[in-house]
């Protein structure tokens, strides 16, 4: 049976979030996974440098302002050498492109509306996410619309003139083609590409940090 070990390295100056999570990645076995909780992004980015040194793949949540949860899924023949945590390096750069874009940063919408309750208030409120989210000195990579969502993608959506300024700065645009097929929008389509499912588990598997509004 898998096992999860979860370290705490809030409060810990670089390198010691990878160190510790070397040493439980020591302990650990093919299918386990490895939960670290920090307080920045620097220490996301040493950890996800690490996992994929390792050839580990892994994800990123943000549980507060604060607070990063950076899980690790073990693979077969990962093996860390004793005293090997000593030759940590500290601090990467962000993987930023011309555009101000950070590479794996992706927002999933899955509604046309913000929260629960008001539907007019729902809506107002994701109209104005989306125009913030674009005033953002970092962009996302990549954003997804699926189920109720993919109508704000489509012809009249008060949201498309936002939208189309964030192909226009390389944010992907990806809407469910299964979705725009159950609403019977598909040929509505204002902005952005069709996907499928696929292309969506593999984009959300990959993400440094999604967002859902």
């Amino acid at each position: 049976m898998s096992e999860r070990f979860d370290v705490d390295a809030v409060g810990d100056a670089c390198p010691i979030p990878v160190v510790k999570t070397l040493k439980a990645l020591r302990g650990s076995a093919a299918g386990d996974t490895v939960a670290t909780t920090v307080d920045n992004e620097v220490a996301v980015q040493n950890l996800f440098k690490m996992a994929k040194e390792k050839g580990c793949s892994a994800t990123s949540e943000q549980i507060a302002d604060d607070r990063f949860v950076v899980t690790i899924e073990v693979g077969a023949g990962v093996a860390v050498a004793s005293g090997e945590e000593d030759a940590v390096s500290c601090e990467v750069a962000e993987p930023e492109s011309a555009s101000g874009i950070v590479s794996g940063y992706v927002v999933a919408i899955s509604s046309a509306t913000m929260g629960s309750g008001s539907d007019e208030l729902g809506g107002a409120l994701m109209k104005s996410f989306i125009y913030v989210l674009g005033q953002q000195e970092i962009l996302p990579e990549t954003i997804l619309f699926y189920n109720g969502g993919a109508h704000l993608t489509c012809t009249g959506s008060e949201s498309l003139e936002d939208l189309r300024s964030f192909a226009e700065q390389g944010v992907e645009i990806l809407t469910c083609g299964t979705c725009l097929n159950y609403y019977g929008i598909t040929d509505e389509l204002a902005v952005g590409d069709v996907t499928n499912m696929y292309v969506i588990v593999e984009k959300l598997s990959q993400a440094r940090r999604i967002v859902k509004p």
